[in-house]
């Protein structure tokens, strides 16, 4: 692989982890093998793209509840699930629940290799997102009340001047402060400025609290 990444494997038959544990690693992934739901909870995953393989029919345990567990608890990781006994009606409550794929038992090694790099690569997208939001709120933080309502007034559209006199500043103090934001929030144009202002929800508060 060219970068960190790791498959998760829950199923309770050791010749179908072992056969996967085997298939995967030569393709280059890093795998963890689970017998057990709770095994896989205990562990402490590591915060690289990851994705889950998980056997619907495990030992006292749905896997399809514990897709949906997962889910309630927020560990948003994708899932394939696999089984030797599916039926249409697993398979509508599995891709529901989000999973990326279903396959059956027993599955061609191509497939699953392919059903693994989407998710990976699903997960990289999420994970990238996140991060990018975790960024821009820390630059939003940064800003100073004033710097902030500048901010709102000016991804709404209002040159300087109709700011200044909307907050009764001069309009030389607007362009200080209008430098400010752009800086601090690392905003190249004010097409920039505005994408973030809508990705943080300021746009569509400006324009409702100041009626514009």
């Amino acid at each position: 692989m060219t970068d960190e990444s790791l498959v998760c494997v829950i199923d309770d038959d050791a010749d179908v982890r072992g056969s996967l544990g085997s298939l995967l690693r030569s393709a280059g992934f890093e795998v963890a093998l689970y017998e057990t739901p709770e095994e896989f909870l205990a562990s402490r995953v590591p915060a690289v793209a990851s994705c889950l393989v998980l056997d619907i029919r495990l030992r006292g345990r749905s896997g399809l509840d514990f897709q949906e567990e997962l889910a309630a608890k927020g560990v948003h990781i994708p899932v394939i699930l696999i089984t030797g006994h599916g039926d249409i009606p697993m398979t509508v409550r599995g891709m529901k629940a989000g999973a990326v794929d279903f396959l059956p038992k027993p599955f061609a090694e191509e497939q699953m290799l392919a059903s693994i790099a989407a998710a990976l690569k699903a997960d990289r997208a999420r994970r990238a997102e996140a991060a990018g939001a975790e960024k821009l709120n820390a630059c939003y933080e940064r800003l100073t009340p004033r710097e902030r309502e500048v901010m709102g007034f000016v991804v709404t559209g209002l040159m300087n001047k109709q700011v200044a006199g909307r907050m009764n500043l001069s309009e030389i103090t607007v362009k200080i402060h209008r430098g400010n934001v752009m800086r601090k929030m690392e905003a190249q144009s004010l097409a920039d400025l505005v994408r973030m202002a809508e990705l943080l929800g300021v746009r569509d508060e400006s324009i409702r609290r100041f009626n514009i």
